[in-house]
């Protein structure tokens, strides 16, 4: 077997998940989802590659030019073919060799594997008889890239090929599948929140005035690789001063000063899920009273909204109940009077000059994890809770943000060595 960084979810989840998607589907549907292409950079070079989370979640392999084709029949039965990119010797000189048949059977726990170069007459030998093809698109709202997807590129062909087929998409169904996590998937996240957690309170000591934003995303990225992470999980936000009001700034180029704040928002990888944590630290160790308030108030949100998700909750009616009690603290700042907050006391609209994204996100393959719009708290799915305060004309922004799974009776804090506290944060700082 192909040596992982990772341990690996056992073959009978992904046999599962192929199983509970084969129910959802009509008798005569074909599926097909392909891997993510590697992307080119410049000259010869290419990016890492970053599989099709649904590719991922229906077979475990993490390798490009592969594809998934089901052929539905009966009751749920379904006939899988994996194909994968065959290694030969110039592959196995200049990148090593890729999973061999064998291997790929015992990740995805699929019989019938070939090599990629059998795409093409496999397609046309099921989609005579298919009576709709289920393609896996990504129409995730929030998708704005103008770059096409190998999904996109091989669903061009096939609809050049095959007019006359009928379309459905995948997205709907894997969305609300992939909300609800199972017991494997949990204890790769809970890894993946282990490392994230661990590695930011591993660099607390070292922080100081005068260090570089660079240097500190160094340290974690030490501090996550030595713990087995491949990578970030996404670009990782080291902000500090007035930067700390820019929600998505990444080039983390400056250099922290004396009294500054500075507001991570990073995560680490482990078996292809997200980890995805938010602290704010002062820079010389110690929170002034204007930071330590504003810092207190975030914390304040912070736990209304865990305590408020509950099974049965909807999200939008969680994300309003969450800006009411915002606009509490942000009363008690000074930064907006009872007044405002009066004239919209069921949703203050008010409150968005300073808090302007929403309290949670799915979390799980994806950072940003797809599921359906407006869902329904519910056992098993994992969340975010990153409340925010950004006071641009302060050069004052706070986030915290960690991640939950959801219990019959509340959530369970999946990042809990990470400091919450200023009096935790002050004393890790000072290497106590």
């Amino acid at each position: 077997m192909k040596t992982l960084r990772y341990t690996p979810i056992p073959a009978h989840f992904y046999r599962s998940t192929r199983d509970a998607l084969a129910a959802r589907l009509p008798e005569g549907a074909l599926v097909v989802v392909h891997a993510n292409d590697v992307y080119p950079t410049n000259a010869d070079g290419t990016m890492q590659h970053h599989q099709n989370a649904n590719l991922h979640y229906l077979t475990g392999i993490d390798q490009e030019e592969t594809a998934l084709i089901m052929r539905i029949g009966k009751n749920g039965q379904h006939v899988d073919t994996l194909l994968l990119r065959e290694t030969n010797e110039r592959i196995v000189i200049w990148e090593g060799a890729r999973l061999t048949k064998e291997e790929a059977e015992e990740i995805s726990g699929i019989r019938d594997v070939r090599w990629t170069q059998e795409y093409q007459p496999l397609i046309a030998q099921v989609a005579a008889s298919a009576k709709c093809v289920y393609w896996e698109r990504d129409t995730h709202p929030r998708r704005y890239t103008d770059v096409q997807t190998r999904n996109e590129r091989m669903f061009a062909a096939f609809r050049a090929n095959y007019p006359s087929i009928e379309v459905r998409s995948l997205y709907p169904l894997l969305s609300q599948m992939r909300l609800v996590k199972g017991e494997a998937e949990l204890a790769q996240m809970r890894e993946a929140c282990n490392i994230t957690g661990a590695g930011f309170t591993a660099i607390l000591p070292h922080i100081k005035p005068g260090m570089g934003e660079w240097e500190m995303e160094a340290l974690l990225s030490c501090e996550y690789t030595r713990r087995r992470s491949r990578k970030f999980s996404f670009l990782p936000i080291i902000a500090s001063g007035p930067d700390t009001c820019v929600l998505h700034y990444i080039s983390n180029h400056k250099v922290c000063r004396n009294g500054d704040l500075i507001l991570f928002d990073v995560g680490a990888e482990y078996g292809g899920y997200a980890g995805d944590m938010s602290r704010t630290v002062p820079a010389n160790g110690k929170f002034s009273p204007r930071q330590k308030a504003v810092y207190e108030a975030v914390l304040a949100v912070h736990r209304y909204a865990a305590s408020i998700m509950l099974p049965g909750v909807r999200k939008a009616d969680y994300e309003r109940r969450v800006r009411v009690r915002m606009a509490e603290e942000l009363v008690k700042l000074d930064l907006l009077s009872a007044q405002q907050i009066q004239r919209e006391a069921n949703d203050p609209s008010c409150v968005r000059k300073y808090y302007m994204h929403s309290v949670s996100h799915s979390l799980g393959l994806d950072v940003h994890d797809v599921c359906p719009k407006d869902p329904v708290f519910a056992v098993g799915q994992v969340w975010t809770i990153e409340p925010g305060i950004y006071i641009p004309e302060e050069n004052l922004g706070v986030r915290i943000e960690t991640d939950v799974l959801i219990h019959p009776d509340g959530v369970e804090d999946l990042i809990p060595g990470a400091p919450l506290e200023v009096s935790d944060i002050e004393r890790l700082m000072r290497g106590e």
